[in-house]
């Protein structure tokens, strides 16, 4: 057989038995003799046969396959969200397939046409564009669907997500109460609404807030392409380069990649951190910690996130039955919470 990929027709030839034996042998051993069992195992291993698993979906209706979407699978926080929703995934008994959608909404689109077409039993998703046509599509198909680090108020589907207002006010209130008034917004794009959020909670810390001899906070918004340490470098590069008294001495970066770049090129301008410029990130990631000078940041429940998130979908994946019971959408909120590193607090 070799050049040539062994059939269900070839182990039942050489094991000397039906085409539904053999079926039976793969997928209901019980049935079957040990001793038919046993030649048909010996045919399979020695014809290297590998059963068509999609042609077995097919026939079943069930794929036992779960999809999960990200932003950004170059970014740890969502390699930390895979990961706890895959413990969760693979404990039940699915299989998750994880697509990156690199924050473009024709990629994300066409990842989510592909479960469509595979059959996915449901989907994770971080989405670019919640009310797109793909996902209406899905919806409209009876496919569960969560929504990851995404809240929502539709009542159609679950979402989880971190209050992300909550966590820029928590970014903005540290620097503010490090003797900061001169502080900056950096990230992008605003189609993004962790961007949009995490503004607005630096906004509503910022406004209104003077310090005891009356001083006013300004808060300055330095839009990126995108979420990148790249970014960061450029934006850190061009905020080296102006003047002590136009510069802001407080730094905001809506996540650790950008403020990763940021620290990165602030430094190797010369300016000192946290005497110069202070710096928070956002999400404290493995990598914040582990910096040379370490990051001040804003730690999200990554795991946890991605943990009950599978833990929804599964519930309406594999409803209850005969108690009567439906599956309620839920709309799960965890709090962020601040960690204070050298970034901020300087060397002790």
């Amino acid at each position: 057989m070799a050049g040539t990929r062994a059939s269900i027709r070839d182990v039942a030839s050489l094991a000397g038995v039906s085409v539904g034996t053999v079926s039976n042998v793969l997928n209901h051993p019980d049935r079957v003799s040990p001793g038919t069992r046993d030649r048909v195992t010996s045919a399979v291993e020695k014809l290297g046969f590998v059963r068509n698993e999609s042609a077995r979906q097919l026939r079943a209706g069930t794929s036992g396959m779960i999809g999960l979407v990200v932003l950004d699978a170059g970014n740890p926080f969502f390699t930390d969200v895979a990961f706890g929703a895959e413990e969760v995934i693979t404990d039940a008994g699915y299989s998750l397939m994880l697509a990156n959608s690199g924050e473009d909404p024709g990629r994300e689109a066409r990842h989510l046409g592909l479960f469509e077409r595979i059959r996915a039993e449901g989907v994770l998703v971080s989405p670019v564009d919640a009310g797109g046509a793909a996902l209406t599509r899905l919806r409209e198909r009876g496919v569960p669907v969560v929504l990851v680090d995404r809240g929502t108020e539709l009542t159609h589907e679950c979402s989880v997500a971190v209050d992300d207002i909550a966590g820029g006010r928590l970014a903005t209130s540290h620097l503010l109460e490090q003797g900061h008034q001169r502080i900056a917004v950096i990230g992008g794009p605003e189609s993004l609404r962790q961007v949009t959020e995490r503004r607005a909670g630096a906004q509503e810390a910022v406004a209104g807030y003077a310090d005891g001899d009356g001083r006013w906070a300004r808060l300055e918004l330095l839009p990126t392409t995108a979420l990148t340490i790249a970014e960061g470098r450029r934006v850190g590069t061009e905020l080296a380069a102006r003047t002590a008294d136009e510069r802001p001495t407080g730094l905001f970066a809506l996540n650790d990649l950008l403020a990763l770049g940021l620290l990165q090129s602030i430094t190797l301008a010369g300016l000192r951190v946290p005497e110069d410029v202070a710096i928070v990130g956002y999400d404290d990631i493995a990598f914040a910690a582990a910096a040379t000078i370490p990051l001040s940041s804003v730690r999200q429940p990554r795991a946890d996130l991605g943990r009950r998130a599978a833990e929804l979908l599964l519930e309406e994946v594999r409803p209850p039955t005969g108690d009567g019971q439906q599956h309620e959408h839920q709309h799960v909120v965890f709090a962020p919470e601040l960690v204070a590193r050298a970034s901020t607090l300087g060397r002790e």
